[in-house]
């Protein structure tokens, strides 16, 4: 059983929170990371990461990878590259995760999966989970609460209170 942190919760209140988001979140992240996240349709998922993308300073403009359910962007420098999965279509669980290799290009790239609960966590112990949720009672559709748990070894005393900032 991965050990869990204390997990950051924030309230972003714009798309534009949710790019700086990602971006501030990009700042924590190195290779080997894998990133699941949940949250309704048009949650946020995709801005966050295409804030996770420009904060990682990939290549390629983040869009949902929907129909071809996996993009890699390479790092303009030295950093990590960006493997985005949207997991929605697949659900055969890992067996069918395995067919994209996400295990041979996890150890060099960040890997973020959209609806990869149930299908990914056997990849590693060490994961964030950010869970992205519309505000109840919301009327500008805009808010959403946000949650950020680290799992594994990985996360100990990571700084994600910090993510708030």
């Amino acid at each position: 059983m991965e050990a869990a942190h204390t997990p950051a919760e924030l309230t972003v209140t714009s798309p534009e929170q949710m790019r700086d988001l990602g971006r501030r979140l990009a700042k924590l992240l190195r290779a080997g990371d894998l990133v699941l996240l949940s949250g309704e349709l048009g949650a946020g998922k995709t801005t966050l990461t295409r804030g996770l993308g420009e904060g990682l300073g990939v290549r390629g403009a983040v869009t949902s990878p929907t129909f071809v359910i996996a993009r890699v962007h390479p790092s303009l420098g030295d950093g990590p590259p960006l493997v985005h999965v949207d997991a929605y279509r697949l659900s055969g669980g890992l067996d069918e995760m395995e067919d994209l290799d996400l295990d041979v290009s996890l150890p060099e790239s960040v890997v973020v999966v959209e609806w990869g609960e149930g299908k990914v966590e056997e990849l590693t112990e060490d994961r964030l989970h950010v869970s992205i949720h519309r505000a109840v009672g919301d009327t500008t559709d805009e808010v959403r609460n946000v949650r950020v748990l680290g799992l594994g070894a990985r996360w100990a005393g990571a700084e994600l209170e910090a993510l708030s900032a």
